[in-house]
């Protein structure tokens, strides 16, 4: 049993809107970590709404995969690095998100739900004048709509990530609330052969728990699920493999002995 996750799966740089922290430096504090390996996620939400940020979620994807690829030779027998994507899934997207896929050779792929009918759960204006719970429900209906629609992720992105900014984040969340239509995602899922992350950044945000929560990470094993990758969610360089020794304990108390890391859209399997 080696205690430890050696490859951090979910990362941005300031290839992506939300970040500004170069990808060298990424690179550079994940050797500092003693990470094996590491996989970049650069958003791209195409159709995202105009919101008081004003970010653009766009992607130059030639830069970003050159600039990769350079970077990838530069530290070529020091760190591995892999080239992903974190799709903002919607429905109407599924045929261009198909045709990327179809063109643009990643190693790794995330699906997540960050629009839901137009609203980013980032932002109040979600969930004002609304009951939360109705809020967290309208969330998973649309993880299931956008399952419905596309199937071409490797991963799941964050199930649960509403509850990092409702009014009470998780405080009256949990799994036995919401089992209905958690179940009904899992299944979908695990029957299209696609896996979920387990994302630490629920513990950067204060929530106690990962994305998805501990029980959910649990039925989703109880169900079949073998596909679980690891990702801090970092846009920094302070938040890589962030809580990676407590989720590592969290994987093996909800029974899996392995985790995830994918390589030309291959699985592949690294023991706990």
């Amino acid at each position: 049993m080696n205690n430890r996750i050696l490859w951090d799966c979910h990362m941005h740089s300031s290839f992506s809107a939300d970040s500004d922290a170069p990808m060298e430096t990424m690179i550079q504090k994940a050797m500092e970590t003693g990470l094996e390996g590491i996989c970049f996620t650069e958003h791209l939400d195409p159709d995202y709404p105009e919101t008081p940020d004003n970010l653009d979620f766009s992607l130059d994807m030639e830069a970003y995969r050159s600039g990769l690829y350079e970077l990838k030779t530069k530290y070529a027998g020091k760190i591995n690095l892999r080239f992903g994507i974190e799709l903002g899934l919607q429905p109407h997207l599924a045929y261009y998100f198909s045709q990327l896929l179809d063109h643009i050779p990643f190693d790794f792929v995330i699906g997540s739900s960050h629009i839901v009918h137009g609203f980013d759960p980032y932002y109040p204006e979600f969930f004002r004048g609304r009951q939360e719970s109705d809020c967290y429900r309208e969330y998973f209906q649309s993880i299931l709509e956008n399952a419905a629609a596309f199937s071409g992720m490797d991963v799941y992105g964050h199930i649960d990530y509403v509850v990092r900014y409702g009014p009470n984040q998780n405080r009256e969340y949990c799994y036995k609330k919401y089992q209905d239509i958690l179940d009904e995602i899992l299944k979908t899922l695990i029957t299209k052969g696609i896996g979920i992350e387990l994302n630490t950044g629920g513990y950067h945000y204060g929530l106690g728990q990962p994305n998805p929560c501990t029980d959910v990470l649990k039925r989703y094993r109880e169900l079949g699920g073998e596909i679980l990758t690891i990702g801090a969610d970092a846009h920094g360089p302070d938040k890589i493999a962030f809580a990676f020794p407590r989720a590592a304990e969290v994987m093996r108390t909800c029974g899996f002995k392995y985790y995830t890391v994918f390589h030309h859209r291959k699985p592949e399997f690294y023991p706990l």
